[in-house]
């Protein structure tokens, strides 16, 4: 079974201010210590929108294409990856100085084959691959705070 992956942090700007960076799905690679491209194909981002990305570990470099399940401003940024059919999401939710972040890797029906036999030949297994995961999570949800933070509008 494939094991749900989070991370959460306080982000000390409105949800609004929030979305406005990670809504963004250009910039993703400025966040994700694994994602190197986020681009969303035939027109803006939203619900049923395409996405290709490109994805880098080391020497190990990946494509990858999802779709956009969920995409409410200022609340709620879902993606399911089409090669392994993971879901990632991002959930924003208020509290009395912020914001609060969730970011989840869901796998409710497990995860492909194909992903299963890369993880554990070319990425140290799954156990290993998870653990860092979540590392690279809580570095995602930290380079975004500071960008919110260091915004002028969220000061």
């Amino acid at each position: 079974m494939t094991r749900t992956l989070e991370a959460t942090i306080d982000i000390a700007a409105s949800p609004e201010q929030v979305w406005a960076v990670l809504g963004d799905l250009g910039r993703m690679k400025e966040f994700s210590p694994q994602c190197r491209l986020m681009k969303t194909v035939g027109g803006p981002a939203g619900v049923g929108s395409t996405t290709i990305n490109i994805n880098r570990k080391g020497l190990l470099v990946w494509p990858t294409t999802s779709k956009i399940l969920t995409f409410e401003p200022g609340r709620e940024l879902r993606f399911r990856v089409n090669e392994n059919r993971t879901i990632w999401s991002f959930v924003l939710e208020p509290t009395e100085t912020g914001t609060r972040v969730v970011q989840r890797r869901e796998a409710p029906t497990g995860t492909s084959k194909v992903s299963k036999t890369l993880i554990n030949l070319a990425m140290g297994g799954t156990d290993s691959f998870d653990d860092e995961m979540v590392v690279g999570m809580n570095a995602t949800l930290a380079r975004v705070k500071n960008a919110v933070e260091t915004t002028p509008a969220a000061a």
